[in-house]
């Protein structure tokens, strides 16, 4: 199977809520305002719930509580409460993948780490509304989760990484594609807005050449959450080419420090975001 045979037919299985597709017509439409948007939210308890403890989470520190949907689209934006619905759905979407074929509490750990980094180097470059990059960041080895699903014995193969053999290579050796193939694709499928699913796509940097400043934080994100994640394989920046974050104007320094900021943000983010969180909200 290629990564597209994957991934439609993971896009019969999985199936995002119909808010999100609803929500994004709403954004695309311009008579509509923000109370419009609320309003759809709201009709999904869970979400709205979800979505509040995050407006007021270490993602944010805002100086006060957000109370309500409105209030959150007024201080975050329209467009970025939109990434988080996003994100939300598609974490709930995957929350009855097997537990038992790899280390899914690994796969959160670093899924939130590669979304944390991304966000954290978008801000520090100005990007504005970096909540996308937040998506993408957690989003970017959803593949993985496809592969558990259709061939586990397969995902089995691909996730015995080790000091020579990076998920990449493991990747290309036995699937012949990659994760980033199969999660870009189906994110894609799913109508999810290109500016989350490219750097998904080119995460890797040693295959992509980067189009955009997205595609570069991603590349430099990934890399450092694999290797972090993993400490006992990748010791320090293991896989870390210097012109990664060179090209971005970023030092030893600056990686340090975004390590720092990350961790102690990771936990509160996971808690909000794995599958066996969301289930509890």
């Amino acid at each position: 199977m290629h990564a597209l045979d994957y991934a439609s037919e993971a896009k019969d299985i999985f199936v995002l809520p119909d808010a999100v597709l609803q929500i994004k017509r709403l954004i695309d439409d311009h008579a509509t305002d923000m109370e419009d948007i609320a309003a759809l939210i709201n009709f999904d308890p869970a979400l709205t719930v979800q979505l509040l403890k995050i407006a007021n989470s270490a993602l944010y520190k805002f100086p006060r509580q957000i109370d309500s949907i409105t209030k959150a689209i007024q201080v975050i934006g329209t467009n970025s409460v939109y990434d988080l619905v996003v994100a939300c759905s598609i974490c709930k979407t995957f929350e009855e993948v097997n537990r038992d074929v790899v280390d899914l509490e690994r796969y959160w750990e670093n899924a939130v780490y590669c979304g944390l980094l991304n966000k954290y180097f978008a801000e520090k470059l100005g990007i504005k509304e970096s909540e996308r990059l937040f998506v993408s960041g957690l989003l970017h080895n959803v593949g993985e989760l496809v592969m558990i699903r259709f061939n586990p014995e397969m995902a089995q193969k691909c996730s015995l990484i080790n000091e020579t053999e990076t998920p990449l290579m493991l990747q290309k050796r036995h699937l012949g594609a990659t994760y980033a193939d199969i999660g870009a694709t189906l994110v894609k499928m799913w109508g999810i807005p290109k500016a989350i699913y490219q750097p998904i796509s080119n995460q890797h940097f040693s295959i992509t050449k980067p189009t955009s400043l997205d595609d570069k934080i991603m590349q430099l994100s990934y890399v450092m959450a694999l290797d972090n994640c993993n400490p006992e394989i990748y010791s320090g920046h293991a896989n870390l080419e210097i012109e990664m974050y060179e090209e971005l104007g970023f030092d030893d320094e600056d990686l340090t420090s975004a390590l720092n900021h990350v961790g102690m943000q990771s936990l509160s983010v996971l808690a909000m975001f794995s599958p066996s969180s969301t289930a509890v909200l």
